[in-house]
């Protein structure tokens, strides 16, 4: 492994989108070319990095495309691990020029490669039971009862606006592609991937792997992969600039620094960080650090490297 410092960087698939205006592909690629000028900062200060990304918008927009390819063209549908793997390709494609350019910018030609990344979970996983994350568009009963006889689907109501399909978020067991992502680290490669938390396969037996309806959560597959590098810091850049307590609430606090003891407090307490989008990003680091992981920065892209300063942001250690 490389005598320099590692940190893994998780960013968000909601952070390519900054409002319901600026969706397209292009809008994203400017988002993601803010983004990439944070972290090429980073790099040149001597950080190895691989960075980790979310999907969700736009594997919701690119399984829209197929529904409404297939009704109206009757072209076949694209399964959920085939558009996981879509949108690790177009997202990694969009940071990875970008960084490349950035990097230009700043003088340096610094290599950068996207991985395409299967996450293995296990099938007896308890999520798998219990089906709750929504993907794909609307339907009507009828459509949601066919879906369910004709293809095994699960589909629940939501609020009245329809039926949706879910699918199971389970804990990632395995990064599949751990060794070519460490021989691309070790050769001071930039590199991008678990994006989406990864393509979820399951082992068939004897390691034959295959994709499976699910969709993984991109900052515990980024903790994941920070514990194999053994990576001096797991960064979850998102969109505020530090993390609060008391969310929401009156009495809401900002905080600059937390051990992981308070943080597990804060969590045993349920009340403090929102389900779905700061809890599931605290567990991670919690995950992180007690597997040996020594910090942890949690901050917005453009404060990346005031974060690494101690000048803003939430920094968490053991």
């Amino acid at each position: 492994m490389s005598d320099r410092k590692i940190a893994v960087v998780a960013i968000g698939g909601n952070s390519l989108i900054k409002d319901k205006q600026h969706q397209t592909v292009e809008d994203q690629y400017e988002a993601a070319k803010e983004t990439a000028h944070h972290i090429a900062e980073m790099a040149v200060n001597g950080w190895d990095i691989v960075i980790g990304h979310g999907n969700g918008p736009q594997v919701g927009f690119i399984l829209r495309r197929s529904e409404i390819a297939h009704k109206v063209e009757g072209m076949h549908e694209l399964t959920l691990d085939v558009c996981g793997a879509d949108s690790q390709g177009a997202i990694g494609y969009a940071l990875q020029q970008n960084l490349q350019n950035e990097f230009r910018k700043l003088g340096q030609e610094r290599p950068v490669a996207t991985v395409i990344t299967q996450v293995l979970v296990d099938h007896n996983d308890p999520a798998f039971k219990n089906p709750s994350k929504p993907i794909g568009g609307f339907m009507d009963q009828a459509e949601a009862q066919h879906r369910t006889e004709e293809m095994g689907w699960d589909v629940v109501e939501d609020a009245g606006r329809g039926w949706r399909r879910v699918v199971a978020s389970p804990l990632p067991v395995e990064v599949v592609e751990f060794e070519p992502i460490k021989v691309l680290i070790d050769a001071g490669v930039i590199v991008i991937a678990v994006g989406g938390g990864g393509i979820p396969v399951i082992d068939s037996g004897d390691r034959q792997f295959q994709g499976t309806a699910a969709v993984i959560d991109k900052d515990f597959a980024s903790s994941l992969l920070a514990q194999l590098l053994k990576a001096d810091l797991l960064l979850i850049s998102t969109a505020v600039e530090k993390v609060a307590i008391n969310f929401g609430k009156p009495n809401q606090e900002w905080v600059s620094h937390m051990s992981l003891a308070e943080v597990k407090n804060y969590l045993a307490e349920g009340t403090h960080f929102a389900k779905g989008s700061m809890e599931p990003k605290m567990k991670a680091i919690v995950w992180f650090l007690e597997s040996g992981g020594k910090q942890a920065i949690v901050t917005n892209p453009e404060n990346i490297s005031r974060a690494l300063k101690g000048e803003t942001g939430t920094l968490i250690e053991p």
